[in-house]
């Protein structure tokens, strides 16, 4: 593949196109100010009165915050669980897999990074099985782990199948990141969800995996996009389960990938959007022949998304990290495409009165009026925001 960069340690310059000519307006709320560390973020409906809901995996507790479907409401927060595992959970996947309005919700625990040969003191996964009144604590299900559990996803493939797909950071035995590859577990959801789940191990030979993305569009489902040490590739599920493509959206033998996403720049083109390398300092977007990197004033990159905040037709990128860099700022940018091949962007700054040192990140229309919203947790700053979209509120 061939790439061409574009760097800029500041703000793109622009042209005249009519790609740029809406500026982003955002405005933060707290919902939250006593988040321990945040490590993980879901929306859905959890109550099924049709509202998206907030959902937390906090340090040591699973917690969800009401929508209160009214300008200026309160978000009340309920615990699903608590202590689930002696050490943290680190992260949580929620979701509507049986059509009954109301979401499922696993989450990954014990999370013990440095400890690779110990399943029992590393790694868990659970399905929480939700009461009858869904502020009450939900019954936990252990299911099968891999050491240094990390991240999950419920993926709707092809054939309209739900899975829980679940990623570890490191394979078995691992050191420094090298050693086996990392076992992707793909659970199949029983009819009895509080019994056993049965499960597919996917060797992804890839070392050191941070971050995964179901890759889906409306009645398509095109792969996981898998991000860690040798790059970017997309995994396919077929007639024998998952296995790897050989397509690789970041080639292997760069600087490696933490977080990855994928979007669209309008007339089926798709662009690919990465954290380098794990925790670092670029925000760089892939095309089918360009590599371009938006900035590298990052500190402890960690949270990323791409959505149509302003209604384009075509994605825009929002990135967050969780420590000062050197300019001593820290928080969210979003980036905004200024020609059709993504190959100059925009930047601009969110809303900076609220600190936010960005753990993770997600986007969701909260207020129901027909834009897209951020949710964003801080690592250090301890907090839960909602980035409230002012498209449609001018």
């Amino acid at each position: 593949m061939r790439y061409s960069t574009y760097l800029s340690g500041g703000l793109f310059l622009l042209s005249t196109l009519s790609l740029t000519a809406q500026t982003p307006s955002f405005r933060a709320e707290v919902i939250d100010a006593k988040v321990s560390i945040g490590y993980g973020l879901a929306i859905g409906d959890v109550d099924g009165d049709g509202h998206k809901d907030i959902l937390l995996a906090d340090q040591k507790e699973i917690v969800w915050y009401r929508n209160p479907a009214q300008a200026q409401g309160t978000w009340v927060r309920h615990v699903l669980a608590r202590d689930l595992t002696e050490r943290d959970n680190v992260c949580i996947a929620a979701r509507d897999i049986d059509g009954d309005g109301k979401v499922e919700v696993a989450v990954g625990a014990q999370w013990n990074p440095a400890e690779t040969t110990n399943e029992k003191q590393s790694g868990a996964v659970f399905y929480l099985h939700a009461p009858e009144d869904r502020t009450q604590p939900w019954e936990p299900v252990r299911l099968h782990h891999e050491v240094t559990i990390h991240r999950m996803h419920w993926v709707k493939d092809s054939d309209d199948n739900f899975q829980l797909m679940v990623l570890p950071l490191h394979g078995q035995g691992n050191a420094n990141g090298e050693g086996a590859g990392v076992q992707l577990i793909a659970f199949d959801v029983p009819q009895n969800r509080q019994g056993l789940w049965g499960y597919q191990l996917l060797d992804t030979q890839m070392h050191l995996t941070h971050n995964f993305q179901p890759m889906e569009v409306p009645n398509r489902f095109l792969g996981l996009a898998v991000g860690g040490k040798q790059g970017a590739q997309v995994f396919l599920k077929g007639v024998d389960g998952w296995a790897p493509s050989g397509n690789w959206l970041v080639p292997a033998g760069g600087q490696g990938v933490g977080e990855v996403r994928t979007g669209t720049l309008g007339a089926n083109q798709l662009f690919t959007a990465t954290i380098e390398p794990m925790h670092g300092t670029q925000l760089v977007v892939y095309t089918k022949d360009s590599r371009t990197v938006l900035t590298n004033q990052l500190k402890q990159g960690h949270g990323l998304v791409c959505g149509d905040f302003l209604g384009q037709g075509r994605d825009q990128v929002v990135v967050g990290w969780r420590e000062r860099n050197d300019a001593g700022q820290m928080g969210l940018r979003l980036y905004l495409g200024a020609d059709a091949e993504g190959k100059q962007w925009q930047e601009y700054s969110l809303d900076n009165k609220v600190p936010m040192a960005c753990e993770d990140l997600q986007a969701a229309d909260l207020d129901g009026d027909g834009d897209l919203d951020l949710i964003a947790a801080g690592r250090s700053t301890h907090n839960l925001v909602i980035y409230w979209n002012q498209k449609n509120n001018k």
